[in-house]
Order: C-alpha cells, then sequence, then structure tokens
C-alpha cells in the first residue's frame, strides 16, 4: 500500500512530538507577577504594565527558541524516514524537505530576532518608568503628606503612566524612553526641543507623545467630574529621562521635564488648593480605578 510511505514515517517525529509537548506545557514558566498574600491582588509597582508586557515577550522568545528547532528538524526527519520506507528515491521530494527546513530557520531566525529587538526596548522604557517612580518616591515622607502617589491608573483605552496628588492639585505624568543618537565622534547627543505641537529631537520628531499626555491630563479631569463630580485642576508633565530639554519659547501645556528634581518640581507648582476632604475623594476614586486595572489582569487569558 503506497500511503503506507508517508505515515510509516511519521513515527520517528514521535520524540519531536514529545518535545513539543513539554514545551508548550512550560510555556508559561517565566512569570514574575506576584500575588499580595492579604487580598490575592496582583502588587503593582512603578512600570508594571510594561513589567507585564517583558513576561510576555520572553515567553514567546522561549516559544520560539525552544520550538524552532524542533520544527526545522521535522522536515528533514521526516525525510529520512521516507527514505526507508520509499523503494524509490526522488530526489526532487528530497530537496523539497531540505527547502522546508531552510525556510523554517529564516523564519525563526527572524522571530528571535524579533523578540530581541523588542526585549531591548521595552527593557528601556521600564528603566525610564522605574527612574521615574524612584523620583516620586520621594514625595511620600512625613513632612509632605499628603502626597499620593498611583501608577499604571487604566483609563478607557489607555493606561495613565503615573498620577501625583497634592494639596494643590493633580498631576497626571507620561514618561517616554527614546535612546541618544550618537554625532561624528561618537558623543550622544541629548538636545530635544519642545514646541507648541510636537518634540524636536536631534534626528527625527514626535507629536504622540504631547497629544498622549494632553489626552491622559484631559480625560482624568472629565472623568472625576463625571463619574465623581469633583472638578479640580489637572496638570500634565512629559517625562523624557536624561534628555536636554531645550523649552525657551515655554511651551509648558504639559510641562516636559528630564526627570530630575520632579519631585521637588509637583511640591512647587501650585494649580490650586484642594481641600482634606476633595482630596481623600480623589484618592479613594484612584484606588477604586486602580482596582479596576487587578480585575482586568485576573480576566485576561494566559497567553
Amino acid at each position: 500500500m503506497a500511503w503506507l510511505e508517508y505515515l510509516l514515517p511519521l513515527i520517528f517525529l514521535t520524540p519531536l512530538g514529545a518535545i513539543a509537548v513539554v514545551v508548550l506545557a512550560l510555556r508559561n514558566l517565566h512569570d514574575t507577577q506576584v500575588r499580595s498574600p492579604f487580598n490575592a491582588q496582583p502588587l503593582h509597582g512603578p512600570g508594571q504594565a510594561l513589567r507585564d508586557r517583558l513576561d510576555r515577550i520572553f515567553s514567546s522568545l522561549f516559544l520560539n527558541g525552544a520550538l524552532g528547532p524542533i520544527l526545522v528538524l521535522t522536515p528533514l526527519v521526516y525525510g529520512m524516514g521516507r527514505m526507508l520506507f520509499a523503494p524509490h528515491q526522488n530526489w526532487l521530494e528530497w530537496a523539497i524537505y531540505g527547502l522546508l527546513s531552510t525556510l523554517l530557520v529564516i523564519l525563526f531566525g527572524f522571530l528571535l530576532m524579533l523578540d530581541y529587538q523588542r526585549i531591548r526596548r521595552v527593557k528601556f522604557g521600564l528603566a525610564c518608568e522605574l527612574a521615574v517612580g524612584q523620583e516620586l518616591a520621594r514625595l511620600i515622607r512625613p513632612e509632605t503628606h499628603p502626597y499620593f502617589v498611583f501608577h499604571d491608573i487604566p483609563a478607557d483605552t489607555f493606561t495613565i503612566d503615573h498620577v501625583v496628588v497634592t494639596p494643590h492639585g493633580l498631576f497626571v505624568i507620561e514618561t517616554r524612553a527614546r535612546t541618544h543618537p550618537l554625532d561624528a565622534t561618537g558623543e550622544p547627543r541629548r538636545r530635544v526641543v519642545v514646541e507648541r505641537e510636537r518634540l524636536r529631537f536631534p534626528d527625527w520628531s514626535e507629536r504622540q507623545p504631547l497629544r498622549k499626555t494632553r489626552q491622559a491630563t484631559t480625560w482624568l479631569s472629565q472623568w472625576l467630574t463625571r463619574a465623581h463630580g469633583i472638578d479640580v485642576p489637572v496638570r500634565g508633565v512629559l517625562v523624557l529621562p536624561d534628555w536636554d530639554i531645550d523649552n525657551e519659547q515655554l511651551f509648558d501645556d504639559p510641562i516636559v521635564v528630564n526627570g530630575e528634581g520632579l519631585a521637588q518640581l509637583l511640591i512647587d507648582t501650585s494649580l490650586g488648593e484642594l481641600d482634606a476632604r476633595t482630596h481623600d475623594r480623589i484618592g479613594q476614586a484612584l484606588i477604586e480605578r486602580a482596582a479596576l486595572r487587578n480585575d482586568r489582569h485576573l480576566q485576561r487569558p494566559s497567553a
């Protein structure tokens, strides 16, 4: 029976299939999510959204790195089985098996390179988030209470990096990580010019960071008014860590800074006084809003 010539070589794929099953079973082995021992909710710190994204990328890297060699060998192993059971050698068929393996090598090489680049970008963004979070942590000390700092507040379709509640207003803080281009001598070019609608970096310009910061500021103000009846001043702050900010034209909506002295800037910037009752209502509203983030995390299926 001719069909047995194609069926019997599948026996040789059994070990590869067993390894693939083990790899898929272990794909969620890299999970750094830590839950509170008090209420079993995920513990959340600065840049947690990027941490979760990094976990998913590492899971993808693990799958591509482990499944890649298995799938690359599959056509070759099957082809060797065909050689044992086929009465005649068809060199065109063997060439097809070799071509499939070559294409799979190229595909998984590209996927691994893509994962590597994504990990570099996300780790750099996480480093900037942690640096800003560390700077904001200086607000939380006895002599400056009541200052509240919230991280990764979920809006309707996006996430706000940080929200700071002070006795004299609210601040929405967005962080953007950008690497420095090098000049002819290999020195980093750190100057960024702030215009009303865009940021001019040395070799490119961007509008989205300013738009996103304004969007987050508007959303927070409208959400507090709509959902809680609280009308308070909200100011946006865009942080570009390790950049020299050229803000000579004084476009300060939002405020653009490099993160140094951020805590003191928020202390010194007065938007209007908040009474204790309003201050506490805002804090409670943001705590409840942050709980939605944990609910979404629990409902999201594992990658």
